[in-house]
């Protein structure tokens, strides 16, 4: 979750104007509003989130507390490959997460059939990592979704439109269950040099090898 600061200042001879901040880590916001508290020069202190809702102090910190007992800080790398004279498609997914203080990262690939497309097994995959989060009950968070598949990260963020009918389907799936999960995704296109081990996992798919793994990261 993203927190906006929205305070009214005032000056020594009684000028006021409103002020609004970036979006803030849940704990940057409420460092800044206490600095600004003793100021002495800030009043009306609210806090904001993505959905408009406002959140008093207390129900921040405590929000801070439950989150650090569950996963968070959540990067997902996805990637999807198809084989044109197999009809088969391999899924790779690989997440990493904080908990306790500590960092994990979570592997997984999964053959699929159905598809028709290399498109349609990236959208596969990233909707396989969103099944992950749930199990992980990654929920009421941003999590940052990264990926090679310019189609699937443009058309996702809404930078593109998609025309075809099965990646309509998987976009509106994903909305779905990320609207489910109160997830707020933030999509980020890389080259496939830099999601190499979703890569590597996708073609073991493929290959027929089974990965499920999740280790502490030292």
């Amino acid at each position: 979750m993203k927190i906006t600061i929205e305070w009214t200042y005032k000056t020594n001879n009684g000028v006021e104007t409103v002020f609004r901040s970036d979006e803030l880590p849940v704990a940057h916001a409420l460092t800044i509003g206490e600095d600004l508290e003793k100021t002495g020069r800030a009043k009306s202190i609210t806090y904001i989130d993505q959905h408009d809702s406002t959140w008093m102090v207390k129900e921040l910190k405590k929000y801070i507390q439950e989150m650090d007992t569950e996963p968070h800080n959540v990067r997902v790398y996805f990637d999807g490959g198809y084989d044109i004279q197999t009809s088969q498609a391999g899924l790779g997914i690989v997440i990493y997460y904080e908990q306790n203080g500590k960092n994990y990262r979570l592997r997984r690939n999964a053959p699929a059939v159905g598809l028709n497309s290399n498109n349609e097994a990236e959208y596969a995959a990233l909707h396989l990592a969103i099944v992950e989060l749930d199990l992980l009950d990654v929920h009421h968070q941003t999590v940052q979704f990264i990926g090679d598949s310019q189609v699937v990260i443009n058309q996702m963020s809404g930078e593109w439109p998609a025309y075809e009918k099965e990646l309509v389907s998987w976009a509106d799936r994903i909305d779905i269950k990320l609207n489910e999960l109160g997830i707020t995704p933030e999509f980020e296109l890389v080259p496939r040099k830099l999601n190499t081990e979703a890569d590597r996992l996708a073609t073991q798919a493929l290959q027929g090898t089974d990965i499920t793994g999740q280790i502490e990261l030292q």
